[in-house]
């Protein structure tokens, strides 16, 4: 049985030996790229193709895959890199960089270390960058700055076949005496604001009691037009009564009233002595006439 089978074997090992080539030659030329990945193949040491995902075929023997490039986002680690501003002040900003690859071809044949690159690349963008604002400037146009630092650093890594996604200022610190100073600052200004508030405040009170007075003022004036009114409306009535013949009237109503008031004094506790002059007299005596419808 075995010499059969070892008989069997010679007589088709050619066959057996094209076989195996084919497979191998069909394995070799069939690549299956996945969804987040591009290969860059090469022919004899030089640039053949970019196989994009899916099934690719290449030539067997021929061409190799030699290099499988991720096209995911990555993240640069966090850099920390000193900056001096317009008015020369040190600071040390963190950075942070998102980029992904989209012509793998460029970054495998232009750029060793695409990391490193975009690392020294953006520290130097933004000591550019930070040199021509001031301290205040940094801390309030932080969006302003990184969109700056984008467009600045998309400009220098296009010829490295790669995308900046994003790219964000982490934090802008500053040294010890530089904090204090400004702190320093921040209180006198606070006191400043604090002493412009309360002067506000002053000065709105004296110019509310101000307008208070002036209301009363007004108010008091109004009320002695409108008395001086009525009592020129009332004078000038009596007067009118008087001309059109009521004299005994308004000699009545005068009797009547140094009667009321005699009334009124009297009316006292105690022993009183009453002086009444002698128009008084006459003015009662008068009364007393009008009322029984005799002239004085």
């Amino acid at each position: 049985m075995e010499e059969q089978l070892l008989d069997l074997v010679s007589r088709n090992i050619a066959l057996i030996v094209l076989a195996f080539v084919i497979f191998l030659a069909v394995s070799s030329a069939v690549r299956i790229v996945p969804q987040s990945e591009k290969f860059v193949v090469e022919r004899f040491g030089r640039l053949r193709a970019v196989l994009g995902p899916g099934i690719n075929f290449i030539v067997p023997f021929l061409d190799r895959v030699a290099h499988k490039i991720s096209v995911l986002e990555r993240q640069l680690p966090t850099n920390r890199q000193d900056a001096i501003t317009a008015d020369n002040v040190l600071v040390q900003v963190e950075t942070s960089v998102f980029y992904r690859i989209i012509e793998p071809e460029k970054t495998v044949y232009r750029i060793r270390d695409i990391d490193a690159a975009i690392a020294t690349t953006v520290a130097g963008i933004v000591r550019s960058e930070i040199g021509t604002m001031e301290l205040d400037q940094v801390q309030s146009n932080r969006a302003s700055l990184i969109e700056r630092i984008r467009g600045s650093l998309a400009n220098v890594v296009d010829d490295w076949g790669i995308e900046v996604t994003r790219a964000e200022i982490l934090d802008v610190n500053l040294d010890d005496a530089t904090r204090a100073a400004m702190l320093q600052q921040l209180n006198a200004e606070r006191a400043r604001r604090a002493q412009v508030t309360e002067a506000e405040g002053k000065r709105r009170a004296v110019e509310l009691a101000a307008d208070g007075d002036l209301y009363a003022a007004e108010q008091q004036a109004k009320a002695k037009r409108v008395l001086a009114e009525a009592e020129a409306f009332a004078t000038n009535a009596i007067a009118g009564a008087i001309r059109d013949g009521g004299l005994e009237a308004a000699q009545y109503q005068v009797a009547m009233r140094q009667v009321e008031v005699l009334a009124e004094v009297g009316k006292g506790q105690g022993k009183q002595t009453i002086i009444l002059p002698a128009s008084a007299v006459e003015a009662m005596g008068d009364a007393f006439k009008l009322f029984r419808g005799a002239k004085p």
